[in-house]
This record gives structure tokens, sequence and C-alpha cells, in this order.
């Protein structure tokens, strides 16, 4: 795993880490330590739907894969403090088309996310957008957005806008406007069959 990426995610290859990491407890544990920073098993639990001493089972599976590790010690030194390595992570199927392995993994690390990510937009705009101020209201919400492309144009795209999102991803808190607040960005990329392509439907 290399964290060489331009929005500084850890690369997930191994389809052992994958599947280690496909578990909602799990998920919820790295979201949690990247989004709010280092933390105890005892401080994640609530937040991850664990008891303490199951989440630090979680945290010690997860931190074998290299994927958390042993933050500075807090003002109780006496409790374990936990970081996420990089700010996100990233992952993808492998190229070669007979690597059972490594396409189960990622078949099965994507639906989980699915699964997890799947009920935002509703919570969204159940629960938050209704408390936003105006501007921040008007710029929130969905863009549903077809295009037609070959896979060399889809990765171009993708490519296109990591490079606009990264000073903005890796930027220092001391550099975030005063008025700077968290907004979470979905990227979805659901490529169609071919027979979706002409019409026709199996």
């Amino acid at each position: 795993m290399d964290s060489g990426n331009r929005l500084g995610d850890i690369e997930i290859t191994d389809p052992q880490a994958m599947r280690a990491l496909a578990h909602p407890v799990r998920l919820a544990i790295l979201e949690r330590l990247q989004r709010q920073g280092p933390a105890t098993a005892t401080q994640l639990a609530p937040d991850v739907g664990a008891t303490p001493s199951v989440t630090s089972w979680h945290l010690r599976h997860l931190a074998g894969f290299g994927l958390v590790r042993d933050a500075e010690p807090g003002p109780d030194r006496r409790q374990r403090r936990w970081e996420a390595v990089a700010r996100g992570f990233r992952f993808q199927a492998p190229k070669d088309p007979d690597d059972e392995e490594g396409w189960s993994a990622s078949r099965v690390l994507s639906r989980e996310m699915f699964l997890r990510s799947g009920d935002l937009p509703n919570r969204w705009a159940t629960e938050v957008e209704p408390r936003l101020e105006p501007v921040w209201r008007r710029l929130g919400g969905l863009a549903n957005t077809r295009v037609v492309v070959s896979a060399d144009e889809l990765a171009a795209i993708e490519d296109a806008i990591e490079r606009v999102l990264a000073p903005y991803v890796t930027r220092e808190e001391t550099a975030q406007p005063d008025d700077a607040r968290g907004v979470r960005l979905l990227r979805y990329a659901l490529p169609e069959t071919a027979d979706e392509q002409t019409g026709e439907t199996s």
C-alpha cells in the first residue's frame, strides 16, 4: 500500500486488506478517525456501534493492514490512541481479469461502501439541509449527469476532478478560510453495460 497519489489517500491493493475493511464497524472506525482525528477505542465505540473491547479488536485488525496506527498519547497516557494513516483510501479492481481473488475482494468492499453511503443523500435532505443557511443550501444538492465516453476518457475525467479537489483536500487547517466547513462530495461513476448502450435488455 502506498499513499503517493495527489489526494494523499492510501492505496489498498491487497485483497485481504480489502476484505478486512469491508466491515461496517471497521469502515465506521476509519471514517471517524479520518474526519475527527485521533481517538481511543472508548471514544470511538459510541460512534461505530460497538463496545470498547470490540472496537479495540477491530482497530488492531486495521492496524495489521497498515490502515491505522498509534497516535501521540493524550492527557491520559494509560489509554491507547489511534489515528488513520492517511486522509482517505482508495482501491481498484485488478487489471488482470483472471485475478479472481482481487476482483472478488474489490467487489465485496465496493458493495459495503455503497451500502454505507447509500442513505447519505436522504439523511442530508431530511436532517441537514433544513438547518443550513441559504448560501449553503443553494450550493448543496445532487447532480445526475450521463456522459458517453470511452474507458480512457472516464479515467481522464476522474483525474481532472482530483486535480481540482487536491488543493482543498491537502491544505493545512491553518490555510482554510474562517467560514470554511466540511462538505461531503459523493462521486459515483456507474458505467452502463453494452446492451444498455444500445437499448437492448437481456
